[in-house]
């Protein structure tokens, strides 16, 4: 990306702040984005753009781009899975960023008076559910972990991110940019801020039995000149 602000202080600090009766451990943190990004997805070069009518649809607050979660962390049970929905509204898939465990459903309802035909061409997941008009809803099940970019052959500016991961140690930060990882078994990770611009940036903390540690993350993103 062009113009983007070096790392070095993505980790700002963290601290053992208290014990929990648990022998798991809890991550408490705070995300800021350093500087301002703006609401369009990057460009793609999945099929050449095509015109395309108005479309007035509302982004999310980028903070809810934001994916924070441990990189290569072992669940030890059976893989909890989810039932999750990206909606096509006002020409914009919503939310645009969706993190989910591997095996989980994600539902494309059509909530707009025209046809979309949403797809994919990542090597996480392979898909097109064809045209369908106003009213139905079209599904897929993520196999495998991985990050599957949405595409609509239609609204070719209509894009969305779906974060595969083989745990369930991860989530969304709140509109604050706080967060909290819950259930963590102890030991040492690499703890990830992820953003569709920017992808993963990532810092290695310590997770101790029975407490909650404290960490400030922030994301290095620049606006396009």
């Amino acid at each position: 990306m062009r113009g983007a602000l070096p790392f070095a202080a993505f980790l700002v600090g963290a601290a053992v702040v208290g014990a929990q009766s648990s022998p798991d451990g809890i991550i408490v943190g705070h995300v800021t984005l350093v500087s301002r990004v703006r609401g369009t997805a990057l460009p793609s070069n999945v099929y050449q753009p095509r015109a395309v009518g108005h479309h007035d649809g509302a982004d999310a607050p980028e903070i809810r781009n934001v994916v924070v979660y441990l990189k290569g962390a072992v669940y030890p049970g059976v893989l909890p899975v989810a039932h999750r929905e990206i909606r096509q509204e006002r020409e914009t898939f919503l939310p645009r960023v969706l993190a989910v465990t591997r095996g989980s459903t994600v539902d494309f309802p059509n909530g707009d008076p025209v046809f979309h035909n949403v797809f994919s061409l990542s090597g996480a997941k392979t898909f097109d559910l064809g045209r369908y008009p106003m009213g139905q809803t079209k599904s897929i099940t993520v196999a495998k972990p991985g990050l599957v970019k949405v595409y609509c052959h239609i609204h070719s500016h209509m894009s969305a991110s779906i974060l595969v991961l083989d745990h369930p140690y991860f989530t969304i930060p709140e509109l604050n940019g706080s967060f909290r990882l819950t259930h963590l078994p102890p030991g040492t990770y690499q703890i990830v801020g992820w953003h569709e611009r920017v992808g993963e940036r990532l810092a290695t903390i310590s997770v101790e039995p029975g407490s909650s540690t404290s960490v400030e993350l922030s994301l290095p993103v620049q606006d396009e000149p």
